[in-house]
């Protein structure tokens, strides 16, 4: 045996030597604002103290300090006010470069470098905020490992970087990993936490033929998956692309704002320069005065809080929604949904569980309920029907031994057959609904009807279960028939969907609807259990689009379908919402909202966000409309009740700038957002 140790990889990390973080180049990049701002502040403070207050400093060294505070304070404004004039745009930059500049030409250089230190301070801090959300983000796309555990053809295992992936690359998984690529299981059994996928709190079990996802956690067991997705295009990468999409996808308040902010912006400079030529004009006043007035109005009319108030709250409520499964496709929708007040839900899938069950066993004469099941999934081994695999899938969760039958025969809208050999006689049996045992001509009592019909009137598939003897002896065949009783399937509700039905009755929804292509009878019963009056059964695709459109003629609508069906009457709701998308492809890109993962719960937190994001965005919006208003006011007419009264620009400042962080605070408030 050889005993060469093998080549370390060239993938694997290489441990660097400790660094602070603030020695890195990155901390500095991300945080040079607050470092201007520092300097700022200290050229402003040795200027006035060394200054105005001890005369210790001489002049040119006073001046020096100003240009250092200008300059540094100055800085992050000029590069934007340069970019938007390059565009033949004027911003709130250049207002507050503009004011800070008046007030040095009228000889108040330290107001004009603390407008400068409280203006880059804020903006620094606005950055340290808003770059909470962005990663929040971020944080989404370093859940994928950067490399994966491939074997070869020949059985070599080798590490290889994720995006040299192909597909149909087999991936091991150890317990404990994360998962590198979407794929399906085709080795080994595990639970898998889902909760960066789907929000799933709970792990959910993988076997062989199941999907698993690119960035979720690997339980205690291996697994071996075979890739189905190239990197690029795996279910957490589009997820991070639709939320990095919705971050340029403004609301339509903010829409608003944007188109606002041009013209309010040339109508301040207006003002300020009519604030500097009326007094000129039509009062005695000293030019210094008005100047200090005018830069005082320029400072206190800038639209900072009002420009920042809605993205700061949007993308917030985008962000917590990212994190616990929940996808907006743009500010948009999140403002749209947070005014829905009807809600029509899809039946399959969305408020049932989309697969059938085993909901009544009803023995009849002197068989068991686990009798009655065993012969009747014994009957249905050789059966493909759904309604054969929720039969056995029963009879297996309570242990029953099953037998193979020697015959079978399925037909058609009716039910099937199956012979059992038996010692003296070939037995066999009858699964089916009425018309199957009208065609082999037995008659059913009344009283055995009875039980069927009210089986059925719950909206349940009802099927009878029939045993038929063939005894031979000397006088030929006995042709006895025995009725062993009935079983009943059916798409049951979901747990949880009642509970989420009424908190978003609670929540302010004023009408909620199902609609369904199933027949009045299921139809009713499921919207009974969920807590739903307003029925809609017997659809087709385009008679569910017109029902949509009828109901938007009256109320703010958002329907959720499961992504693939119903796609033209999701299309035309103001708000189309897909449950259940984790992989998904059409519902990734049909759906305005995806809840990623199969849980209606996450239907009431989804519009509370929208509701709560839409309240902060109000109360931004009038706060920072209300705070310039003060100010300006307090500007312009102040001096007109009280003569003399004059502004202080630094008082100005603080409440411009203050206003300006208030908001955004206030919007962060999204992030603690969390589903009940």
């Amino acid at each position: 045996m050889s005993t060469t140790s093998p080549a370390p990889s060239p993938y694997r990390a290489v441990p660097r030597p400790f660094q602070p973080e603030w020695r890195t180049l990155s901390f500095w990049r991300e945080n040079y604002e607050f470092v201007l701002a520092a300097v700022t502040l200290a050229a402003l403070l040795a200027g006035w103290l060394g200054g105005e207050v001890s005369e210790q400093l001489p002049g040119w060294s006073v001046a020096l300090l100003a240009l250092v505070a200008f300059v540094a304070g100055g800085y992050t404004g000029l590069i934007g006010a340069w970019e938007q004039a390059r565009r033949g745009k004027f911003d709130v930059d250049f207002l507050m470069l503009a004011a800070a500049l008046g007030a040095a030409l009228i000889g108040e250089w330290t107001e004009g470098a603390l407008l400068l230190f409280l203006f880059t301070l804020s903006g620094a801090l606005e950055t340290f905020a808003m770059g909470r959300t962005r990663k929040a983000i971020e944080a989404l796309g370093k859940l994928r490992p950067e490399t994966a555990l491939v074997r070869r053809s020949d059985g070599v295992e080798e590490e290889v970087p994720v995006e040299q992936l192909l597909l149909g690359d087999i991936v091991l998984v150890k317990p404990g990993d994360r998962l590198p690529v979407d794929g399906l299981v085709i080795g080994g059994s595990s639970s898998v936490d889902q909760s960066t996928i789907t929000g799933e709190s709970v792990p959910v079990s993988k076997f062989p033929g199941e999907q698993v996802f690119a960035g979720t956690i690997n339980g205690s067991g291996a697994l071996a998956v075979k890739m189905t997705r190239p990197a690029s295009e795996s279910t957490l990468s589009r997820v991070i692309a639709l939320v990095e999409d919705a971050r340029e996808d403004a609301t339509p308040t903010q829409q608003f704002i944007d188109r606002f902010s041009q013209p309010y912006t040339y109508a301040v400079i207006g003002a300020t320069l009519l604030a500097i030529v009326a007094p000129l004009l039509w009062m005695d006043e000293p030019f210094g005065v008005t100047l200090y007035r005018a830069m005082t109005l320029l400072v206190v009319a800038s639209p900072c809080a009002l420009i920042i108030s809605t993205p700061a709250s949007a993308l917030s409520a985008i962000a917590a929604a990212a994190r616990y499964g929940v996808l907006f496709k743009g500010g948009a929708y999140l403002e749209l949904l947070g005014k829905t007040d009807a809600l029509v839900f899809d039946k399959t899938g969305t408020l049932t569980m989309g697969r059938t069950v085993v909901t009544n066993l009803h023995p009849l004469t002197s068989h068991t309920a686990e009798n009655l099941l065993r012969m009747a999934a014994s009957a249905e081994t050789l059966s493909e029907h759904h309604i054969a695999k929720a039969v056995i899938e029963k009879a297996r969760m309570l242990g029953l031994q099953l037998e193979k039958p020697i015959g079978f025969t399925a037909i058609p809208g009716e039910g099937i057959t199956a012979q059992f050999a038996r010692p003296t006689h070939t037995e066999t049996i009858y699964i089916g609904n009425d018309r199957l045992f009208l065609n082999q001509a037995m008659e059913l009592s009344p009283a055995i009807r009875m039980i069927g019909a009210a089986l059925q009137r719950q909206g349940k598939t009802v099927m009878l279960v029939v045993r038929r003897s063939r005894v031979e002896d000397t006088l030929g065949v006995d042709r006895d028939w025995e009725v062993m009783g009935y079983i009943a399937v059916a798409d049951v509700l979901r747990p949880e969907a009642a509970e989420s039905v009424r908190r978003l009755r609670a929540s302010g929804i004023q009408r909620v609807a199902m609609m369904t292509g199933d027949n009045q009878a299921a139809a009713a019963y499921i919207a009974r259990q969920a807590g739903i009056d307003e029925v809609y059964a017997n659809l087709l695709p385009e008679q569910k689009l017109e029902l949509v459109k009828q109901l938007r003629q009256q109320h703010t609508v958002a329907m959720i379908g499961d992504g693939v069906n119903d796609a033209p009457a999701l299309a035309t709701a103001q708000v189309g919402i897909a449950m259940g998308a984790g992989g998904t492809d059409v519902a990734l890109e049909t759906a305005d909202v995806v809840l990623m993962s199969s849980d209606l719960g996450r239907l009431p937190f989804t519009l509370q966000l929208s509701r709560k994001a839409n309240q902060i965005i109000r109360q931004n919006v009038i706060f920072s409309i209300g705070v310039i208003g003060l100010l300006v006011l307090s500007t312009i007419l102040a001096p007109i009740v009280w003569p003399g009264f004059l502004l202080p620009l630094p008082l100005g400042v603080i409440g411009h700038e203050g206003s300006t962080l208030i908001v955004v605070l206030n919007g962060l408030r999204m992030l603690r957002l969390r589903p009940h």
